[in-house]
């Protein structure tokens, strides 16, 4: 369920996305771009077994060391549906210059023969900023088409995000920020490796009907 999805004009702004996704223009590229943090090193449990008090013996228990430790940053990630490519780069804050500095990595990513880059984003405030427009005038073939507001899951980098985490982050601790640098770069080779595309709706199409009713029959 979307929050406000009946709110006006959500359709005429979800339409469009859709399409770049299903029938994208000639000589185009759809790219989908977001961030994702912050993410924080975080300290290794401590090793020394505490004894349990009084006579009655009980499980051993770990000494927890809790904490922060180094600095915590951001991923900035773009993701092409079509393919499955991605491109990923870490920056210890979320600022402007930060995201104008991924957008020249990912404009020198994209084939320069390609006429026409839709970059489909949210509505962050460094995302359409002096810097950005000025960055548009600079590169007259990328296109922002900004996705609604609740409606995040038009933005196809959302599920590889998840994707991400389970090959870098899942299960793991990390004691400087440099080594989160370092497995996230490694998690996006693999990916890059053994990409697939993300077609739109396959799941909605392939799922199977509903039943209505609780006093359905069932198959024999």
């Amino acid at each position: 369920m979307v929050r406000r999805a009946g709110r006006s004009g959500f359709r005429q702004k979800k339409g469009p996305i859709e399409q770049l996704y299903t029938a994208p223009p000639t000589g185009c590229v759809v790219v989908c771009l977001d961030e994702m943090g912050p993410q924080a090193s975080k300290s290794y449990p401590g090793r020394r077994l505490v004894r349990p008090a009084g006579p009655k013996a009980e499980r051993a228990k770990q000494e927890i060391d809790y904490g922060r430790r180094d600095v915590a940053g951001y991923f900035f990630g773009a993701f092409h549906p079509a393919t499955g490519d991605a491109l990923t780069a870490t920056y210890e804050g979320r600022t402007t210059a930060n995201w104008i500095d991924f957008l020249g990595r990912v404009e020198a990513w994209i084939d320069p023969a390609v006429e026409r880059v839709y970059a489909v984003l949210d509505n962050l405030n460094c995302h359409s900023g002096p810097d950005v427009l000025l960055f548009n005038l600079a590169h007259p073939r990328w296109e922002f088409v900004f996705q609604p507001k609740y409606a995040a899951y038009l933005n196809l980098i959302e599920p590889w995000w998840k994707v991400l985490r389970s090959l870098a982050l899942k299960g793991r601790r990390f004691d400087a920020w440099a080594e989160i640098e370092a497995v996230v770069e490694r998690a996006t080779a693999y990916w890059n490796v053994h990409k697939h595309p993300f077609v739109w709706g396959r799941r909605r199409r392939h799922r199977a009907p509903s039943r209505q009713g609780v006093a359905t029959i069932p198959n024999a």
